[in-house]
């Protein structure tokens, strides 16, 4: 039922953005009536695509090669829409401003011209970015700490359609090239029916570190059966930090690894997240990181924890998205210094979630250095 209720929420808000785009972009072009009627054909093509895409992501019946197109239309039409805003601005500050006429209608064309170009240039250099998966090195200096460890943190993986078994394989070998002391993966690991996602999840079980593999949920589990995928999770030696802490490390050497559920939780009443308790039985001794999926978490911590490991936000994916983010989260990407104890790093996602496309906002593996302060 919730998924029904997204899935009709989702495609009414791309039918009010083709809604503007055909009256305040279409409407307004030096175009005749044919040309416009063709372009608006394209707006009810690329809708149709957006629909078979959601048919597919909650299905997972479609093969890749199609899957990668119907994937595309999400990601043009909020790049067409984000054009169309900027298009609209400048027109009507283009017509209010004192110039001749036919200056002004050689600046409109010139607009017109340059808003499409835009559109499509942008559309497909985001397509060329989320080809590639970066590798970011981030040294962190962290008090009490008696060495230096290595973090390899993926995050956003968003297993399903093209987030498959062959992708996750090629991470796997990527991740273990970096022999990690230890791999956290901070939620958002599968966004499919478990039963379909198995075979990708199945491939995290060569991970190689020499504390092993940390996982916390994100909000998208709690779409596919919470439990569920935390068994098979577990089922694959890879630890799931349930609001509870481990040990990293020689004794009085390491660190405290505290996992907890994501704040999502807080909308469905179950697998809240809760700190105070995932903090018991830390070692005082020894410098505490933190996983948690949203970095709004960290309005929840007080203190007892040195850093905050974080993904969900994408690093905006596409990066107009990225000011309706910042919106909701306090940071987007990066290491910030929350405050004078407590540091925080967001990982902008090792996958991506609808279209195949980033912009200013790459995917990344995230190779942190611990290093003593």
């Amino acid at each position: 039922m919730k998924t029904t209720l997204f899935i009709i929420a989702f495609l009414g808000v791309f039918v009010l953005i083709n809604m503007y785009i055909s009256r305040r972009y279409i409407q307004h072009l030096h175009l005749d009536s044919k040309q416009k009627r063709w372009f608006r054909y394209f707006l009810y093509f690329n809708y149709a695509g957006i629909v078979l895409y959601m048919l597919g992501r909650y299905s997972g019946e479609f093969p890749n090669w199609l899957f990668f197109f119907v994937s595309l239309p999400i990601g043009i039409l909020f790049l067409l829409f984000c054009t169309a805003i900027f298009y609209d601005i400048s027109r009507v500050l283009l017509k209010a401003a004192p110039i001749a006429p036919k200056r002004r209608e050689f600046f409109k064309k010139t607009l017109d011209i340059s808003s499409f170009g835009l559109a499509f240039a942008l559309s497909a250099k985001a397509v060329y970015e989320a080809r590639f998966v970066k590798l970011e090195k981030v040294n962190i200096k962290i008090k009490n700490l008696g060495q230096s460890y290595k973090i390899v943190q993926i995050s956003d993986i968003h297993i399903g359609g093209l987030i498959d078994a062959k992708f996750i394989a090629s991470l796997v070998q990527r991740i273990n090239l970096l022999q990690a002391d230890i791999v956290v993966i901070t939620g958002d690991l599968v966004d499919i029916k478990l039963s379909q996602a198995m075979p990708a999840l199945a491939e995290l079980q060569k991970l190689n570190s020499k504390y092993g593999s940390y996982f916390i949920v994100g909000n998208h589990e709690y779409f596919h059966d919470i439990d569920a995928i935390i068994s098979a999770v577990k089922s694959l030696g890879i630890r799931v930090l349930e609001n509870e802490t481990v040990y990293i490390g020689e004794a009085t050497q390491g660190f405290n690894l505290v996992g907890v559920y994501d704040i999502f939780g807080y909308r469905v009443l179950h697998h809240l997240p809760e700190l105070e308790k995932a903090l018991l039985g830390k070692d005082d001794r020894s410098p505490t990181i933190l996983l948690a999926h949203q970095p709004r978490f960290i309005e929840e911590v007080t203190s007892g924890v040195d850093l905050m490991l974080s993904g969900h936000t994408h690093g905006g994916q596409l990066y107009p998205f990225r000011f309706i983010v910042k919106l909701q989260q306090p940071y987007i990407d990066g290491l910030h210094q929350h405050n004078d104890a407590l540091q925080i790093y967001i990982n902008k996602g090792t996958g991506f979630w609808g279209p195949p496309m980033r912009l200013g906002a790459s995917s990344e593996i995230t190779e942190i250095t611990l290093e003593t302060k």
